[in-house]
């Protein structure tokens, strides 16, 4: 095997990532929600036991996929003992942020504080304006994305552990002195927040705000470059900004990728066409051109010199590896163990 030797700064943590897809089609194995939640379950405990260090959790709404995902994490989190489980995104424009810290600080508190949450103002959804299903609507002179970064900045203030509302004078049972927090508090948690930033003002301004950067298979195309380049640059655009803000806890940057080692022809029947896949631009909204990553499918030491000329997960800490859920626990877990074993030694990762 080919070995590219990069220093100790290298090592990745490695997680994956799933969308949680169901469909009733004969060749899935995740054909119910049921189906979908127990599998996931099932793959963050198995991808635990072979080391990975992250099980990640997509979420949309009104679609056949992972939507409320702090039953799952809890779950996830009283089954398993090492393993940062999180979200990658939640979108902020369907939350309610006091009920979502009651919510996290549970979640974190059944796994020992290992709730890794990424938030963000949201993307393009299944239906019109689905947050207005869900009561929610923008103030006058706000655009929804407006709205979605004003509940996430909500939502960390009362991450904070301070007391803000004034007790009831007869309550049903005794208060402690002062203003009441939301319960229950998980300390540490505010510090575990993550933003998805698919622009580099966004992820600049996750930065300023003290959370951890997001950075998905695709963001905004604002120099025509690679994407791989694009997003290195947005990388290092947030860590300049973190330095500059003089927070006190140490950023963390995921990248997300498909990558597939081909080692055998199950492997090359399902993904052997993605070996010379390449760069994408699109629209995600109406007025605003994206670049969409490439995937990777190839033998091991190919996938190696490839993954080598990657510059954003060389200036990532974390890379989450997105999973084919509905090809069963068994199947992704060979998937999992394939880069495990086969394609990040030689890249310095483990």
């Amino acid at each position: 095997m080919i070995n590219f030797v990069l220093n100790s700064k290298e090592m990745k943590n490695i997680g994956f990532l799933s969308f949680g897809h169901w469909s009733d089609h004969p060749s899935y194995q995740a054909r119910t929600a049921g189906d979908t939640l127990l599998q996931s379950i099932d793959l963050a405990v198995a991808a635990e036991e072979i080391g990975l260090d992250g099980a990640y959790f997509r979420v949309h709404h009104f679609a056949r996929q992972l939507a409320s995902p702090f039953p799952l994490l809890s779950a996830i989190g009283a089954k398993t003992n090492t393993i940062e489980i999180g979200t990658g995104v939640i979108d902020m424009r369907y939350e309610n942020p006091l009920y979502m810290v009651e919510d996290a600080g549970a979640a974190d508190l059944i796994s020992g504080g290992r709730l890794q949450l990424g938030i963000s103002r949201g993307s393009p959804e299944q239906v019109v304006d689905g947050w207005r299903k869900f009561g929610y609507a923008p103030s006058d002179g706000e655009t929804d994305a407006d709205m979605g970064r004003k509940k996430a900045l909500e939502f960390l203030k009362h991450l904070d552990g301070k007391g803000f509302a004034e007790p009831n004078p007869n309550p049903m049972f005794p208060n402690p002195p002062g203003l009441l927090r939301l319960e229950p508090y998980s300390n540490g948690l505010r510090e575990r927040i993550w933003w998805g930033a698919a622009s580099n003002a966004t992820a600049v301004w996750a930065a300023e705000n003290g959370m951890h950067l997001q950075s998905s298979t695709l963001k905004f195309d604002e120099s025509r470059k690679p994407f791989h380049i694009q997003q290195a640059e947005q990388i290092r655009l947030y860590k300049e900004a973190w330095k500059g803000a003089g927070h006190q806890h140490e950023p963390r940057v995921s990248v997300s990728r498909s990558i597939f080692a081909l080692m055998n022809d199950q492997d090359r029947y399902y993904f052997g066409q993605q070996s010379k896949g390449a760069d994408s631009f699109g629209y995600i909204e109406p007025t605003q051109r994206a670049v969409f990553g490439r995937g990777y499918a190839a033998e091991p030491d190919q996938l190696i010199k490839e993954l080598a000329q990657d510059e954003a997960i060389a200036e990532a800490d974390t890379l989450l590896l997105t999973v084919p859920n509905t090809l069963g626990v068994d199947y992704n877990v060979h998937v999992l163990s394939s880069i495990l074993e086969h394609v990040a030694p030689g890249l310095g990762w483990r």
